[in-house]
């Protein structure tokens, strides 16, 4: 990873858009929105609420050294079909609560289902993963909410030794 080009997946997880009964939006604002932050968006995917295929896919990108960040979105509500936190569970070796608890902080100022969010972060490998809801503006607004953490995480979880600096505050 370079300092001024972090890389980026996105997996959108969605039954309908799967099926092509109507577009993936999210995903598509959430890579302008990356692109525009000049972090190199090196894949995208779209899958169903399916367990195994977000849990699979999540797994390669992370193996394969894919991007220093994943961002899902969709899948991390109540409905029985929203299986995003669980999957993501699955394949991490080291969970991250406090972004998903600064996200739905955040959001709790918005909506009161915020509440409802089971969203989750966490480390596989040197991958970041961060779950996102799957509505363009909630996954936006809670992508702007941890932004500012993601390239000082990114570059411990890396091993930057640049990141050591932001540990301290200057004198």
């Amino acid at each position: 990873m370079t300092d001024s080009q972090p890389r980026v997946a996105i997996l959108t997880i969605s039954d309908r858009s799967y099926r092509g009964e109507r577009p993936d939006t999210s995903g598509p604002q959430l890579e302008q929105r990356m692109r525009s932050l000049g972090w190199q968006v090196t894949a995208t995917a779209l899958v169903p609420d399916d367990m195994e295929m977000i849990r699979q896919k999540l797994q390669q990108w992370c193996d394969e050294d894919v991007a220093d960040l994943i961002l899902t979105t969709g899948g991390t509500g109540v409905s029985p079909r929203d299986v995003t936190p669980e999957a993501t569970q699955s394949i991490l070796e080291r969970p991250l609560p406090g972004i998903a608890e600064a996200m739905r902080t955040a959001s709790l100022q918005i909506t009161p289902h915020a509440m409802l969010s089971r969203a989750m972060a966490g480390i596989r490998k040197r991958t970041l993963i961060i779950n996102l809801p799957g509505s363009p503006k909630g996954a936006l607004e809670n992508l702007e909410t941890v932004l500012p953490a993601l390239p000082h995480a990114i570059a411990l979880i890396r091993e930057n030794p640049e990141a050591e600096k932001g540990h301290h505050i200057p004198a």
